[in-house]
């Protein structure tokens, strides 16, 4: 059985909304859009069930499909069947190690330095959107990191790329919940102007490497010199401009948790003590403000790496992952035991919205707690519960640098910079698409007393 509800179109932000929300009343619930049924699952012990890599894989459809316009069978969006994605996944994965991450670790500390340079010269008292701000500088370290190249946008215009992501990645979410012919009449010219934008950016940063030869073996350096150690393939310049583009969509969750973070530090009922205990935190391991942060400091910071993960659960990097059974399942689908059944070619949505707020698993679940996400709390939590970067093999690529940048820009944050909320009444909206942002949050910026 399932709880069932109908609706038309999921095109608006308010049916969306409504999805990743008012739905989530029980642990699976199905929808029809255009006909077609939809089954998402709310809970944790589901959500690991279906995570199964011996029933289950990564379903490549919908949203994910029509970006593909912009990256065409990147890691991100190849289909299993596509043998590229292990071709591109050996040679690429060597540079997501901790290791391999950890070489990227001055840029994102020295650029978040920047950023707070820049807060700091608006003046004390100056209002920002947090959001718009962590953009930018996300925009700014990941071309950095990645790909050696300074876009110098955290004043002034902001990078091009930033406003093709959000034009794109919306479309692509919209574009299967319209018939096809829709799509083709009132959408399509600036969704081909949005991927033509992301995929000039990524032109730039090969063009830019060629003309500035250098001795960093970043990623960029190993998409165009590596190759499979299986197959001896390397990636051609389609291919390299392919990945290039899927990186920053990729990290632009990454801003989008911080963005959240500010939000729930200030809004809790116990935000000055946990706002003293973070900053307590810092000074013993770090320092004080002349102190520099080192990669070494991150492994000893775990209240500060539990405000990241508790808001990584209350607001996901993601709304969710796409799951199929495998290809040769046959017969119906039994889940929680034969609780449930689904068909055996039936796609189910993981709704994080839903499983993070588990209260089998999650006492209060609404409440903003980092210690349940520290030590012994978090090591017996479900490894249902910790899904926030997607699942297994199609795991999210860049993840272990997502939790070192989401850190890192933490700790200098909370160093260096007093918020405060512009409208105290603000209560958290979120719009987004691939990825979940804050809406109408502003705060106001000092440097810290």
């Amino acid at each position: 059985m399932f709880v069932t509800r109908s609706t038309e179109v999921c095109s608006n932000s308010n049916t969306r909304d409504e999805i990743f929300n008012e739905l989530v009343t029980g642990e699976i619930f199905k929808i029809t859009v255009l006909g077609q049924q939809i089954v998402f699952v709310g809970s944790v012990a589901l959500c690991e069930e279906i995570c199964d890599e011996k029933r289950f894989r990564k379903y490549v459809g919908g949203p994910i499909v029509e970006i593909r316009k912009a990256v065409h069978a990147s890691l991100f969006t190849a289909f299993a069947n596509e043998p590229i994605w292990d071709v591109h996944h050996r040679i690429l994965a060597p540079k997501m190690t901790p290791d391999a991450v950890a070489e990227t670790f001055k840029d994102v500390r020295n650029i978040t330095s920047e950023l707070i340079a820049k807060w700091r010269d608006l003046g004390a008292g100056s209002t920002i959107s947090p959001i718009d701000e962590l953009n930018r500088l996300d925009m700014e370290t990941t071309t950095q990191c990645f790909y050696g190249r300074r876009l110098n946008n955290l004043s002034g215009p902001a990078s091009p790329m930033i406003a093709a992501m959000d034009g794109a990645t919306s479309e692509a979410i919209k574009r299967p919940t319209r018939p096809k012919v829709l799509n083709w009449l009132m959408h399509s010219s600036k969704f081909n102007r949005d991927c033509a934008t992301m995929r000039k950016y990524a032109a730039e940063c090969l063009s830019h490497r060629k003309s500035n030869p250098t001795d960093r073996k970043d990623l960029l350096w190993t998409m165009m010199n590596a190759t499979d150690p299986e197959t001896g393939k390397a990636m051609d310049e389609t291919q390299i401009i392919d990945e290039i583009v899927t990186m920053p969509i990729g990290s632009s969750t990454a801003p989008c948790a911080i963005a959240s973070a500010i939000y729930y530090l200030l809004k809790s009922p116990s935000s000055a003590d946990m706002i003293a205990k973070a900053r307590d935190e810092i000074f013993t391991v770090v320092g004080d403000n002349d102190a520099e942060l080192t990669h070494a400091h991150l492994d000893n910071l775990p209240y500060c790496r539990g405000i990241a993960r508790e808001t990584l659960r209350l607001s996901a990097a993601a709304p969710g992952f796409n799951i199929e059974p495998l290809p040769s399942t046959t017969g119906p689908v039994q889940l929680a035991g034969g609780k449930y059944t689904v068909p055996a070619k039936q796609t189910l949505i993981i709704v994080l919205h839903g499983v993070n707020r588990d209260p089998a698993v999650f006492p209060e679940p609404e409440k903003f707690e980092p210690e349940r996400m520290i030590g012994e709390r978090f090591r017996t939590l479900p490894e249902g519960a910790k899904k926030w970067f997607g699942n297994g093999k199609r795991v999210c690529y860049g993840r272990v640098y997502a939790e070192m940048w989401l850190l890192v820009v933490m700790v200098g944050l909370l160093r260096s910079v007093d918020f405060e909320m512009v409208d105290k009444t603000y209560e958290l909206k979120q719009d987004g698409w691939f990825n979940i942002r804050p809406v109408g949050f502003k705060v106001k910026v000092s440097p810290r007393k």
